[in-house]
Parts: structure tokens; C-alpha cells; sequence
């Protein structure tokens, strides 16, 4: 399996603060069954900025020494690029980067504001052949309340990545609700652990992984966490299944519009 989001440089962003703590969660990895990691450090334009060179630094020294400790564990660079008109600057000059310097390009969202430009931004990046890749959608507090923006979202040409973490709650109901419909229509590419600290969700990665495959089955899984990742890593295109559109219940409506 390949963990298509993490935070596990250390000191860079709210991931890990130390290189103690950094080989600690790829052992986690490691232990979860994952054979690759991508590394994908927050870049916010004023708070997280360590550029693309420093972070390759990073990624070297700690591949070289996973190889002397025989641990065979793949790092791969990225980054979780907070949305901004600025982000094909950010790529051009070497601030940010895609995933291994492909096409494929993770972003965010803020979590509980919906960006007003976020469409002219989208099509920036297809209008360069850029292929933007979404951050756990689950988790934006507008589109648990507005899902059917998904749909609309990878019909422009958005894939989506989601966190495991979201399947056995650990992001609340809401989140847990949400990722649970975008799965069972075929509106989820990609999974990620979204790992910041050590003994969070990389020892309950096998739990998520039982729970989802009882949603979309074995096959599919494995489509989310190895091979659709793999050809993100080889710069491939990724032949995604038509989503299916769809209406949360009423029961499902009063969840996500409780205000907690």
C-alpha cells in the first residue's frame, strides 16, 4: 500500500517534531502495511513555507538511513497546498510541489469556509495540465453540508482523497457520514493517513481498512490505496469510475446540520 498523505518531516509543519518522532511513524507505517510513503508537508503561504529544496534534503537523509536500518520503506515528496490564487507560482518557482513531481497536485480547502475563488483556481491548474487532487473533502464543514459540490467538483476534473481516519470517526460523525457516501459512490481515488503524531491512526489503519472493505470490497480497495496511487508516482492517468450522484436522507441532513 502506498500512504498518499502525511506529515512526517520533521519540524516543517503541525506533523512531526522530531526526527526521533519521524522514524518512529514510518515504523508505524511500516507495521500498518505500507511500502510507501508520500510525504506531504502543509504549505500555507506565511505560516508553512519550507520550500521544496530543503524538504528533498529530508527525504534523501531519511531514505538513506531506512536503507542502512534495512527497512524497506519508499519516500516519496509532495505537498498539501492550502488553496491560493498563487499556486502555480508556488509550483514554478520551487516553493511548493506536486505529488514526486508529477502532474497530480494535493490542495486543501480551509475547514470551515467555503473559498470563493476556488473554481477560477481549479481551472487554472487543469488550463496548465495540472490534475488537482483534493484533500479529505470530508472534512470541509461546507461540503458536509452541500456534498453534492463533489460530484460537480470531480465532473471539472478534481480527484478526491480521503482520510482513513475520517471511516471510524476519528474526524466526528459528520466526517464519518460523509466519507461513507463518497465511498459507496465511487467518489473517492485516492487514501491517506493524513499522519501528524506517532500512535494515532497508523496502529488503526487494519480497523479502517475492515470498515471500508465491507463498503466497496477488496478489489476496489486496493485500487484506492496501490494502484491508483502507484500511477499518481509514475505520472499516469487514473481511468476513475463514473460517480454517482446522490441526496443525503433526512436523518443524514439533521447530522450534518447539528451545529457541534
Amino acid at each position: 500500500m502506498i500512504d498518499f498523505h502525511s506529515h512526517i518531516l520533521p519540524g516543517v509543519d503541525d506533523g512531526s517534531k522530531s526526527v526521533e518522532e519521524t522514524f518512529e511513524l514510518l515504523k508505524e507505517a511500516k507495521e500498518a502495511g505500507f511500502d510507501s510513503v508520500i510525504s506531504t508537508s502543509h504549505y500555507m503561504e506565511e505560516y508553512y513555507e519550507v520550500n521544496v529544496a530543503e524538504r528533498e534534503v529530508w527525504i534523501k537523509a531519511i531514505s538513506e538511513n531506512l536503507y542502512k536500518k534495512n527497512i524497506d520503506l519508499k519516500l516519496y515528496l509532495g505537498n498539501e497546498i492550502y488553496i491560493t490564487q498563487n499556486i502555480i507560482n508556488l509550483l514554478e518557482t520551487g516553493k511548493a510541489t506536486s505529488i514526486n513531481n508529477t502532474n497530480y497536485v494535493l490542495f486543501e480547502f480551509p475547514l470551515n469556509s467555503k473559498p470563493m475563488n476556488m473554481y477560477d483556481i481549479i481551472y487554472d491548474m487543469l488550463e496548465y495540465k495540472l490534475i488537482p487532487v483534493l484533500a479529505h473533502p470530508e472534512r470541509y464543514s461546507f461540503i458536509q453540508k452541500e456534498p453534492e459540490l463533489i460530484y460537480d467538483l470531480i465532473q471539472k476534473g478534481v480527484l478526491m482523497q480521503s482520510n482513513y481516519g475520517s471511516i471510524i470517526g476519528l474526524y466526528g460523525e459528520k466526517a464519518q457520514l460523509i466519507v461513507r457516501k463518497l465511498l459507496e459512490n465511487d467518489m473517492v481515488h485516492f487514501l491517506g493517513s493524513d499522519v501528524h503524531k506517532k500512535n494515532s491512526i497508523y496502529p488503526r489503519i487494519s480497523q479502517a481498512l475492515s470498515e471500508m472493505k465491507i463498503i466497496i470490497g477488496e478489489d476496489k480497495l486496493e485500487e484506492l490505496t496501490t494502484i491508483n496511487p502507484s500511477l499518481v508516482l509514475e505520472n499516469k492517468k487514473i481511468d476513475i469510475d463514473e460517480p454517482r450522484e446522490f441526496k443525503l436522507s433526512l436523518k443524514e441532513k439533521m447530522i450534518v446540520n447539528l451545529k457541534r
